[in-house]
């Protein structure tokens, strides 16, 4: 199934969107409490960090020399790596200290979900040899009538008790000096055998990082300046973090592995969007006091043993994804997947074997949504990814081997099962040339951007792009590096995309048999060899006309077709079905993803008037859905909404579907029919309400233009037997025209 954008997308659309609020779930409710422990002196915020917590000032690019080396000639990396300095020979054995970021944002001042995990930290069984080190910040408001808002505070959490040790002025939780100055402090005043960071917080994946300041308009830690914070203070820490994890949505990423690995034994993080019961912090700290020599890779399976544990509790489990990576391994995959990226690249020099490897990438698991309601993430599995080009490209095996050397352990729900462990970048869906230009910084192979870079070029200008021998790309000693400064006028080697515009009448899509409706009610055609090679997915939409006859509404895409991709012959197998609330109200209706066992849904809704999406997951073998509660996707900043809300009684349901309005057709939303929540939503697949709807065919190209074929006409009646009119091609539009 595709991801990219959708038939007839707007900038209304996209604006409308983006005004969704942040919405609790998965259902932790509100936390007002009192955090135990004592404050033994009530200092006053530090004009300037304190002689115990130094500044430093983060370097502006990804350290002093190329980590990532890419030979010109003979296409081989190599991986360099900084050298960690600093005295550790005064640590107690046996003693672990774990710093933890926490970045409140809307998750505390709305929910309280930070308070709660610190009383889960305070519930661990007491031990003087372990520790967790907080700092505080990045939310209006906290839970707890011990945390203050409005400075950045720092507690120390030990034997049950959570005692302020240090506060500081106010700062962005989404800039690199101030999470460096924390990792600064925290060794020097705390340091152990072993040491531990978390990143709590929003996460968005490779492009707009974690940790949202929502103090200062959602400022978040991008990836190179994590590479920052941890490269500064690297002249300290004497020796790797035994882990770093992120308590975040999407950040289990090859990106991020890539630049962890100079710094931690592990990383820790998830693929998808985290449950809104997070980590569970009392197991964690349960099993090291009774284990303070175990390593991060001990930590890391007790860690994703209790989130599934937790989501299983909360029922959220059947997206859950952790995974604990062993960073020593991941540079033996870089140079893996280099060569493999190398044969990869040079094999969409053929169309045809392009278009089957697009079409493979895109079917493959993805995460976070990437659809039209919900938004796009572009954050695709990387194991997926590899296999699908696997055919077509050599060292995919290698890869592959590579990749599940590096992955320790795994917690998956089933809609996950194939989940390989990292994602990594692939514009499903670009967003525009700031996007580009930030992957572009943080990329782990010039020859794979180079692939995604050809995808980009020929949504413009179709040809071969050589982005891997571009003199741009490799610093004065020759080697490849990450520039993307822009120039003068603000210009990056993006920017071709900032005027790009989808037209939906894509010249690739070309045809053997046109578009024609038979008839005994079939709406087919054959594309030609040209069309083939360009085409990389087929799928169904349906509008449903008001019963006025004035209004377009959109129902959304169906995978309701019958394809033949060897011989280029498409039919739609509609049979006038679709997912409708319990009194019989039809559904927009945006696939997020799917599985074996599985699909799961995403519909835009009104919830108690505030704009969110309604998730459902149907199971394949028996069609029973599960409506699994109201998700807002990705807001402005690209932060992942990290809850999914549970509905309760009460709730007020308003199904909202994207619309051509009167004679004009102007965009914008219709509204369905207010449903109150009473018990269990029910939601069946089930025959659509009757009266005229349109159907027809979209067709995306590789290079994310579509071509969207003329409506037809077709007739649900009471009885739920569907007609087509074969009179009735595209007469809605040449009426309107």
């Amino acid at each position: 199934m595709n991801k990219r954008s959708r038939a007839r997308r707007t900038a209304l659309w996209l604006a409308v969107l983006l005004l969704a609020a942040l919405l609790a779930g998965c259902a932790r409710g509100s936390y007002v409490t009192n955090i135990g422990g004592r404050r033994d002196t009530e200092p006053e915020p530090s004009p300037s960090p304190s002689a115990s917590a130094p500044t430093h000032t983060p370097s502006s690019h990804m350290g002093t020399h190329s980590i990532l080396a890419v030979d010109r000639d003979s296409g081989e990396m190599t991986v360099s790596r900084p050298t960690l300095s600093g005295d550790v020979s005064g640590r107690t054995p046996g003693t672990w200290t774990i710093l933890v970021y926490l970045c409140g944002t809307d998750l505390e001042s709305d929910y309280g979900a930070a308070t709660y995990d610190v009383l889960e930290m305070l519930d661990a069984a007491s031990s003087s040899r372990v520790r967790f080190v907080i700092e505080t910040g990045g939310t209006s408001a906290w839970y707890n009538d011990v945390m203050e808002s409005g400075r950045l505070q720092r507690y120390l959490v030990e034997d049950g008790d959570a005692v302020l040790v240090d506060e500081q002025r106010d700062a962005s939780m989404g800039a690199a000096d101030t999470l460096a100055d924390f990792l600064a402090w925290g060794v020097e005043t705390y340091p152990a055998e072993h040491m531990g960071v978390i990143l709590w917080d929003h996460g968005g994946g490779s492009i707009t990082g974690v940790c949202f300041d929502e103090t200062r308009y959602w400022d978040s830690l991008s990836l190179r300046e994590l590479n920052d914070a941890f490269l500064s203070v690297s002249d300290r820490i004497g020796k790797k973090f035994d882990f770093v994890g992120f308590d975040a949505c999407l950040m289990s990423t090859v990106e991020t592995a890539n630049i962890l690995a100079s710094y931690a034994d592990y990383m820790i993080a998830s693929q998808e969007t985290e449950p809104g019961s997070g980590w569970a912090y009392t197991p964690m700290g349960d099993f090291l006091a009774s284990n303070p020599d175990a390593d991060g890779a001990a930590l890391g399976k007790v860690i994703c043993d209790s989130f599934l544990d937790a989501c299983r509790d909360y029922d959220c489990d059947d997206s859950a994804t952790l995974s604990v990576i062993d960073l020593s391994k991941i540079d033996g995959f870089l140079i893996a997947f280099n060569e493999f990226a190398r044969n990869m690249y040079a094999a969409g020099e053929d169309g045809a074997v392009l278009a089957e490897m697009i079409r493979g990438i895109e079917s493959a698991d993805n995460y976070g949504g990437n659809n039209k309601s919900e938004g796009y993430t572009n954050m695709v599995d990387l194991g997926g990814l590899i296999a699908a080009c696997a055919p077509y490209a050599d060292g995919a095996e290698a890869a592959l081997a590579a990749l599940e050397d590096a992955v320790v352990c795994q917690a998956l729900g089933r809609m996950h099962r194939a989940a390989s462990g990292l994602s990594v970048y692939y514009p499903l869906s670009v967003q525009g040339s700031e996007e580009l230009s930030i992957f572009g910084g943080v990329c782990v192979s010039p020859f794979y951007l180079s692939f995604v870079d050809r995808q980009s070029q020929g949504s413009v200008d179709i040809g071969s792009v050589d982005t891997y021998t571009d003199d741009a790309w490799y610093d004065e000693d020759g080697a490849w590096s990450w520039a993307t400064s822009a120039d003068e006028n603000g210009e990056t080697y993006w920017s071709f995309l900032d005027d790009y515009v989808q037209t939906g009448e894509s010249p690739l899509i070309t045809f053997e048999i046109e578009p024609l409706l038979d008839s005994d009610g079939d709406y087919w055609f054959y594309l030609d060899e040209s069309g083939l090679n360009y085409a990389a997915a087929v799928y169904g939409y349906v509008y449903e006309l008001s019963a006025d006859g004035e209004d377009l509404i959109e129902l959304g895409e169906t995978l309701d077709v019958r394809a033949d991709w060897s011989s280029g012959f498409f039919c739609d197998y509609f049979d006038g079905w679709w997912l409708s609330l319990d009194e019989g109200q039809n559904l927009a209706l945006y696939i997020v993803d799917y599985s074996s066992d599985g699909v799961v849904y995403t519909s835009p809704i009104l919830l108690n008037g505030e704009l969110t999406n309604l998730r459902l997951r149907q199971d394949v073998y028996t069609g029973e859905v599960v409506v699994e509660g109201a998700w807002d996707g990705l807001d402005d900043s690209g932060a992942s909404a990290r809850e999914i809300y549970k509905l309760q009684d009460g709730d007020v349901i308003t199904p909202l579907y994207y619309a051509y309005l009167g004679e004009d057709m102007e965009d914008g939303w219709y509204s369905g029919v207010d449903y109150v929540v009473q018990g269990e939503v029910e939601v069946f697949y089930d025959v659509m309400e009757p009266g005229d709807y349109l159907y027809a065919f979209c067709i995306d190209d590789i290079y994310g233009d579509y071509y969207l074929t003329d409506f037809v006409l077709f007739t649900v009646d009471e009885y739920g037997d569907v007609y087509f009119d074969p009179d009735s091609v595209d007469y809605w539009f040449d009426d309107a025209a």
